[in-house]
């Protein structure tokens, strides 16, 4: 059996039994996801994700090179992925999500994340073996993500109310009140169906998944174009967020500088892409896809390290009512 056949059976294999574990505790688990739990589920995530990466090293005919692409790609696409937890975080705030019907909004949106980053994944890389050109094009999209995430204020990113799904169905769709705890996205009442207010909520975290997805995918694109390396660490990032949804939720005040460090990695990877313009500095790294997984990881933990420094040294004053 070639290497890549037989990589590509493991994947398939570790993402359906990981996710069916997952799937199955938390379905059936009769008490709230407290922080503990999610961050021993997140960290198993993780060691399977960097265990996959070791798998490739080890079987991959290119396995040096592979592997540390892999790792790379997993790092960026999982930190993008924090970032867009947090909005996700925010948007359950603002339309006044029950924590009882949380977790089956996060699952349908990783689901329909997975599949939107396949297409666009298949398509992207279709489209620059076409095009090439279209990487500089990318890269500037990346750099100008990077400057965007900067300075946007994080109450402004987010309006469902604004959101063009939202508005439509709302117009459009026949409405029916369940109680706040209910997770049915559709019922039917008096011979007629209805959507609930939860539907709403899905299509402004739909919606976001796109947008979501329109930014990760030429970020690992700038990483690497070989699909398994891009199919597999992406599809890795988002299918243990689940977990790291839990876990942030309980935590989140302590990543005040994770934003600043995703920019600079965005900012870094966009530049690489243009750089590549010139020959030699596109082979350099290529030899060298070491460096790519040093810049990242490194920015990573310097911007965890600041922020749970900033954290301790000014913690937030309680609220006084």
């Amino acid at each position: 059996m070639a290497p890549l056949t037989l990589l590509w059976i493991l994947f398939a294999v570790i993402v359906v039994v990981v996710s069916a574990l997952d799937l199955f505790v938390i379905t059936h688990r009769h008490s709230p996801v407290g922080v503990a739990s999610a961050l021993r589920w997140t960290g198993l995530w993780v060691t399977v994700a960097l265990g996959f990466g070791a798998l490739v090293y080890l079987l991959h005919p290119r396995g040096h090179e592979l592997a540390m692409l892999y790792v790379a790609g997993y790092l960026t696409e999982y930190s993008l992925s924090v970032d867009n937890l947090f909005v996700f975080i925010l948007i359950f705030s603002l339309m006044g999500v029950h924590e009882e019907a949380q977790p089956k909004l996060i699952k349908l949106g990783i689901y329909l994340s997975i599949v939107l980053r396949i297409l666009f994944i298949l398509f992207g890389i279709a489209l620059i073996h076409q095009f090439h050109w279209l990487i500089y094009l990318f890269g500037l999209l990346l750099i100008w993500t990077a400057w965007k995430m900067l300075v946007a204020d994080e109450n402004e990113q987010v309006r469902p109310e604004n959101n063009i799904f939202h508005k439509l169905a709302s117009k459009f769709l026949p409405i029916h009140e369940v109680p706040p705890e209910s997770r049915r996205l559709a019922i039917r009442h008096g011979g007629r169906w209805y959507v609930t207010p939860l539907f709403l909520v899905f299509l402004v975290i739909g919606s976001t998944d796109i947008l979501f997805a329109l930014d990760s995918i030429p970020a690992i694109m700038g990483i690497s174009q070989d699909p398994f390396v891009v199919l597999t660490s992406n599809i890795f990032a988002v299918l243990g967020l689940n977990s790291l949804f839990f876990a942030l939720r309980g935590v989140m005040g302590m990543f005040k500088f994770l934003k600043h460090g995703v920019s600079v990695i965005l900012f870094f990877i966009g530049a690489k892409m243009i750089a590549g313009a010139c020959h030699p500095v596109e082979e350099w790294f290529k030899q060298h896809a070491f460096v790519s997984l040093v810049v990242i990881a490194t920015v990573l933990i310097v911007s965890i390290i600041l922020s749970i420094w900033h954290t301790r040294t000014y913690p937030t004053p309680p609220n006084h009512e």
